[in-house]
């Protein structure tokens, strides 16, 4: 090939690039520090209230003080506000005017789940269990015979609300939901794999051991109750006031003998909303007022009082916009919002659902989705092309290594995000995150590379003019 033609490629035709070819050794060694301090806001933030509760810890660290209404704020000011023990918003007030509009960064930090029916406790064959009711998209085969905990609240008839979680201690017993045997298991090995084991079966093992005598009945289920009645006071009426979350056990672990990758339950899209967490705290007298916004419920479609459709974003906008003396909607058609969440990663094992040409790429950076939604784009926020345009002058000009993708192939599936409903709102928004191999699996894979660029294309929104 001659130099005129080498020279005209370069030019005009788009190259895909291994993040690691063109990261330098200050980002590589900020890369580990950073995902180290991902993983340990994982291992203290199994559930959405967990998550809110490390997020408002860490967010006080850094010098963020509880907004109420009414109160004063001024440029560099760091508040805020939490919705109901599971959604956060941290605001960093900018030097200019909130009519000029903000830099919001949105993500969810709820993730697919077993939680508990209102009645779960019962007993069959002499051994206890729990029912459950999935949450979100996951697949039933991949929860049973893996170890779980159990985390959440108890609120009493009383108004006083217990926190329990069994099983996250070092030493402390575990639970998990039993499968049949490949001896017995015939016809259900002619199943279709969605259909092998059933939501009504996913019932947690809790123990075996009776109480009383032997011609008592159920003696086993008496058992536990005595035993979560002397740990934590409660009754199984209780349980109809609780919310009670089975989660994967383990803590976030590195993948490969590279260390190259991060092994955990809750990436989607904890990954994301740590990425926008850590990057806001870091500001400090940014130009527009930067936002960050994590929210409950996106796993089930963004709804109910803690979802991002509810009006706890507006309240907290509009009163920061009062007390400048600006409308709120002058304010969201002057804003951008990057909605920060996961994207497939390319899997070669299952290639045959992806699109190479737009797919996702482990080490290719932070992954910009144009659209998701299902098939012809049902339910997506399909951002315009002057709103791609400003988020690449940003990313390149903070030297954020990002790539362009789409989740699978046209008729393969799709899937959503808070995108739609932050563009409902008239703000500008484009969906951004960490490409995920095993998505919606209890453990989930994404490289560190990728996480790192997220949070500093978070950071760059943040400290956008």
């Amino acid at each position: 090939m001659s130099e005129e033609m080498k020279e005209l490629k370069k030019k005009l035709l788009a190259t895909e690039k291994n993040g690691y070819d063109t990261i330098s050794e200050a980002d590589t060694a900020a890369m580990e520090d950073y995902c180290a301090s991902y993983k340990s806001f994982l291992n203290n933030g199994k559930t959405e209230r967990e998550c809110a509760g490390e997020a408002m810890r860490l967010a006080e660290l850094s010098g963020f003080v509880p907004y109420h209404r009414g109160m004063n704020v001024k440029p560099g000011d760091k508040i805020y506000s939490c919705n109901r023990d599971k959604g956060v918003m941290l605001a960093v007030i900018g030097t200019e005017s909130l009519a000029r509009g903000a830099q919001i960064a949105a993500a969810h930090i709820d993730s697919p789940r077993l939680d508990l029916k209102p009645n779960p406790l019962y007993e069959e064959g002499e051994l206890a269990y729990f029912k459950t009711h999935y949450y979100g998209g996951l697949r039933k085969y991949q929860w049973v015979t893996i170890p779980l905990e159990l985390h959440g609240v108890v609120a009493l008839r009383s108004g006083e609300v217990v926190r329990v979680s069994l099983g996250a201690k070092e030493g402390e017993s575990q639970f998990v939901i039993t499968d049949l045997l490949p001896h017995l298991g015939g016809e259900q090995g002619k199943k279709p794999l969605n259909e092998a084991i059933t939501g009504e079966s996913l019932n947690i093992l809790l123990g075996s051991q009776p109480m009383g005598e032997s011609d008592d009945t159920d003696r086993t289920r008496l058992q536990i109750m005595k035993l979560l009645n002397e740990k934590y006071g409660i009754t199984e009426d209780d349980f109809t006031s609780a919310e009670l979350e089975a989660v994967p056990a383990g803590k976030a672990v590195d993948i490969g003998l590279d260390r190259s990758l991060i092994g955990s339950y809750g990436h989607d899209d904890r990954v994301c909303g740590y990425a926008a967490l850590h990057a806001i705290l870091e500001l400090a007298h940014p130009t527009k007022t930067a936002v960050c916004m994590l929210a409950d419920k996106e796993e089930i479609g963004s709804m109910g009082v803690t979802g991002m459709q509810s009006a706890a974003f507006d309240t907290f906008m509009h009163d920061l916009c009062e007390g400048q003396g600006v409308l709120l909607r002058e304010c969201y058609e002057n804003s951008f919002c990057l909605s920060a969440d996961v994207t497939a990663a390319f899997d070669p094992n299952f290639a045959d659902v992806f699109e190479k040409k737009n797919a996702a790429r482990v080490n290719h950076g932070m992954g910009l989705c144009k659209y998701t939604g299902a098939r012809g784009k049902s339910g997506a926020s399909d951002a315009c092309a002057e709103t791609v345009a400003y988020i690449r002058r940003v990313l390149d000009k903070a030297g954020v290594i990002w790539q362009i993708a789409e989740l699978g192939k046209v008729d393969a599936g799709g899937g959503g995000t808070v995108a739609m409903y932050m563009a409902n709102r008239n703000i500008e928004t484009l969906d951004a995150g960490v490409p995920v191999l095993s998505m919606h699996a209890p453990f989930e894979v994404v490289a560190k590379l990728d996480c790192y660029m997220t949070y500093k294309g978070c950071k760059a929104v943040f400290e956008a003019e």
